[in-house]
């Protein structure tokens, strides 16, 4: 049944770090294809926000629901099935070195539960065409530029039709032509329905696609929903 329910909804949830909270009394909501910047100084908590998101840091504190299951009360055994609904995306890439594309890929693929290779090699060639890697299946990522490598790392995360990108830095490491590209290709899937909320340092990416910005502040996090946010000059 089609679901209307926010994919991510956060009520009095607190991100701690060890033991230290890095975030507290975070009350927002992300819907159904909706695009968010997460923003906010190095230290400020985005990676460890994101990292709640996708369950890796536990969520000791307040209620979280993301793609539908409760990440307060997750259990160890559900954390693959929710990361199926999540597609997500690191500044470094991880991507295995000695291996093609097309094998990076499966690897996920099979992982997640696909099992016939005839669907495995049809899905990657759709998803590397829709990140605009037409040819690339045979490649090794040292062959690939940066950028290059950032998409076949978004092709990656698309493979099982996510109801959200979670994107970090994903344009930290790539000159600002290819990160503009990287933010054209965001967008475009967002297009297609998919929700994506991308921390970055790039305010000048933010000021020139402009949408809604989450940004982590003082141990809190500010909503440009409810109120002003001051971007700082990109430093």
């Amino acid at each position: 049944m089609f679901s209307t329910d926010p994919v991510i909804r956060a009520r009095d949830a607190h991100i701690f770090q060890d033991n230290n909270t890095v975030l507290g009394n975070l009350n927002f909501e992300i819907e159904k294809g909706e695009f968010v910047f997460l923003v906010g100084r190095t230290g400020s908590g985005k990676s460890s926000l994101l990292k709640t998101l996708y369950a890796d840091l536990p969520l000791r504190l307040g209620d979280m629901e993301v793609a539908g299951f409760n990440i307060r009360n997750i259990r160890s055994a559900q954390i693959p099935m929710l990361r199926r609904r999540l597609g997500i995306i690191f500044q470094d890439f991880q991507l295995f070195q000695d291996r093609t594309v097309a094998d990076n890929l499966a690897f996920v693929m099979k992982a997640t539960g696909w099992r016939e290779n005839g669907k495995i090699k049809a899905r990657i060639a759709e998803v590397l065409m829709q990140v605009g890697l037409g040819s690339v299946e045979k490649k090794m990522p040292h062959q690939l530029s940066g950028g290059e490598q950032q998409r076949v790392v978004i092709a990656r995360a698309m493979i099982n039709e996510p109801l959200i990108l979670l994107a970090d830095e994903p344009t930290g490491n790539l000159d600002p032509e290819v990160s503009t590209g990287i933010l054209k290709l965001f967008q475009q899937i967002n297009k297609s329905g998919t929700a994506v909320l991308m921390a970055t340092h790039d305010y000048s990416l933010i000021r020139r696609f402009p949408a809604r910005i989450l940004k982590c502040e003082n141990g809190t996090l500010l909503d440009s929903r409810l109120q002003t946010i001051e971007l700082e000059s990109n430093t």
